[in-house]
């Protein structure tokens, strides 16, 4: 950002994003410097699922301002408050992969717990002190997961926020227990919040660990494609630019203290979500190998612990009282999601 008073700041609605280049913060923080006239204070630590290159479009704006950092760390925090005195905190920080959460949890109850109880801390003592009218339009945005819910049965009704928490894994435990903390801080101290809790997510540069951005790799790199136990799983997938637009309508319209679950009406089974970006990548980056397809790829693993078996979200509540609904279908998504990988691929070879 171009050098600044701190009066620009305070003149402007100022936002300020944690895990603001990851995968969801990402796209956040270019809905916002795109869609909306609001400064922007993007914090993040640059974790392996952080990088700056997803948001180098909008890096150099002089709305948008990049800190490298924890939100464990609470000098940090404070001086960020005093400096640019944000309307709205959304706290998109986050370790978020489940495997990873099984094989070492560790990072997930520091930063997804520790880290988001610092971040509330420091937070309401910034709100304590701001006058009543500065007070009104403040709001703490958590962005949290469906998994926190467990899991559902094949004809079981979608989950909505009147769902019981039930996590199956570290990473939701962790993020359940975040989700805690934030609703507690409004219960007892009348904090302003919200909290959003979404389905799953894809689109453009979402971290290759993830199911389709693996795929696509793998079948880019001619490896096998490895699918969990026999790929029935069911999952409902949300675009990632649809998930942002809802995120600020609840910052700017949701009621304090409600919860809001966003879902992009798209279950599908695990296997067949593999096998429609084979065939798509059959037709946009065709084998040399002659009457190939990709899905002679698709190799089925030994199943993870703890693997939930459906999530599904019911968006009804977001969808009435804040009048959001996804806009994209999902092979549409998926599409523009191929197409931007290829196309990262061709600018690195």
């Amino acid at each position: 950002m171009a050098k600044s008073s701190n009066r620009m700041y305070r003149k402007k609605s100022v936002i300020l994003v944690t895990g603001g280049a990851g995968f969801i913060g990402s796209h956040f923080v270019k809905y916002i410097i795109k869609k909306t006239k609001n400064y922007l204070i993007n914090l993040d630590k640059l974790t392996y699922s952080g990088d700056k290159k997803n948001i180098d479009e909008v890096f150099n704006d002089n709305r948008h301002k990049f800190i490298k950092g924890d939100i464990s760390n609470k000098k940090l925090i404070k001086f960020i408050l005093k400096k640019y005195k944000p309307s709205y905190i959304i706290n998109f920080a986050a370790e978020t992969h489940v495997d990873n959460s099984i094989k070492n949890s560790n990072p997930f109850i520091k930063t997804n717990i520790v880290g988001t109880f610092n971040l509330l801390e420091c937070s309401k003592s910034y709100w304590d002190n701001l006058n009543k009218n500065k007070k009104k339009k403040f709001k703490f945005l958590q962005i949290s997961t469906d998994e926190v819910y467990g899991q559902l049965k094949k004809k079981e009704k979608k989950f909505d926020e009147k769902n019981k928490y039930d996590p199956s894994s570290p990473y939701s435990a962790s993020k359940a227990s975040a989700d805690h903390l934030v609703r507690a801080f409004f219960k007892t101290y009348d904090f302003p919040i919200n909290i959003t809790n979404c389905s799953n997510n894809y689109g453009p540069n979402q971290h290759k660990e993830k199911l389709i951005p693996l795929t696509i790799s793998k079948i880019i790199k001619s490896k096998k494609i490895p699918v969990y136990g026999n790929g029935q799983q069911i999952r409902d997938w949300l675009f990632v630019e649809d998930h942002v637009e809802a995120i600020w309508k609840v910052a700017k319209k949701g009621k304090l203290g409600e919860t809001y679950l966003i879902g992009g009406n798209n279950e599908m089974k695990n296997i067949s979500i593999v096998k429609l970006i084979t065939n798509l990548m059959d037709l946009y980056y065709p084998s040399k190998k002659k009457n190939y397809s990709y899905e002679n790829l698709i190799s089925f693993v030994k199943d993870r612990l703890g693997h939930d078996f459906r999530y599904a979200i019911n968006s009804k509540k977001i969808q009435s009282e804040i009048n959001w609904k996804p806009k994209y279908k999902f092979k549409d998504g998926l599409k523009k999601t191929i197409l931007w990988f290829l196309n990262d691929f061709k600018k690195k070879k």
